[in-house]
């Protein structure tokens, strides 16, 4: 069971699905009122897809999210030092620190609300107490990190990378992240825009175990083409 409080990824998005959905079925009653049935009737179901995939987000952002990072997060062996990229209100950091009775956690974030609803650094303090752990926290730019060369076991990022707007900065990014993995550590990027880039980018830096993978219904933000995909890489040693 989650304590902490999580917000809702990216919530304009999601507000903006429930505006258009309220705003197809003002349309559909409008239109059955002046006698335009199919009209009413082609508004309506739109007012019902639209609305689908505002539950589809809803789910993802509250529930769904948690359930996929679990099971990844389930192959910790508990010692490892991990860093999560972008790591907000605590989502994934949290519940990595919650397998690491014997490592460590920690997250770098921007903190920027328009990511993130509440993205605070202070509110993912009060979540980590909340879940009854302790994590390091930084501020930091993924494109420049402020942690030495292979200083964590693990690394992982769920969809954080993307909202860099520059291809350039999304590769330098993943070169962050290679540059901070020890030989021999995972790394777990989720992510549902820019995946096959990160892809070629590791590969680029010389790492042969990388695979890309689509995470599921539980991951997605409003339907299928908002799914999110997950990028696996071991370092080699």
């Amino acid at each position: 069971m989650r304590r902490g409080s999580y917000g809702f990824d990216a919530p304009w998005a999601l507000a903006g699905l429930v505006f258009g959905a309220l705003m197809l079925l003002a349309l559909s009653l409008a239109s059955f009122a002046f006698d335009v049935p199919a009209a009413g009737v082609a508004f309506l179901l739109g007012a019902l897809y639209t609305l689908a995939s505002a539950a589809s987000y809803f789910y993802t952002t509250r529930h769904g999210k948690f359930a996929v990072w679990a099971a990844e997060l389930d192959r910790l062996q508990g010692d490892e030092r991990l860093l999560d990229l972008g790591c907000g209100r605590g989502a994934v950091l949290l519940l990595a620190a919650k397998r690491l009775p014997a490592g460590r956690a920690a997250g770098v974030d921007l903190w920027r609300s328009a990511d993130q609803s509440g993205n605070d650094e202070s509110v993912t303090k009060a979540n980590a107490e909340a879940e009854g752990v302790s994590v390091e926290l930084s501020t930091g730019d993924l494109r420049a990190l402020p942690f030495e060369d292979d200083s964590f076991d693990v690394v992982v990022s769920a969809l954080a990378i993307h909202n860099i707007s520059d291809a350039g900065g999304r590769e330098q990014a993943v070169r962050e992240a290679h540059r901070v993995l020890r030989p021999g550590g995972l790394m777990l990027i989720a992510d549902f825009q820019h995946t096959p880039g990160y892809e070629v980018t590791l590969r680029e830096l010389g790492v042969v175990d990388v695979r890309r993978r689509d995470l599921g219904w539980r991951y997605w933000y409003g339907g299928p083409w908002f799914r999110t995909w997950m990028v696996e890489a071991r370092r080699p040693r």
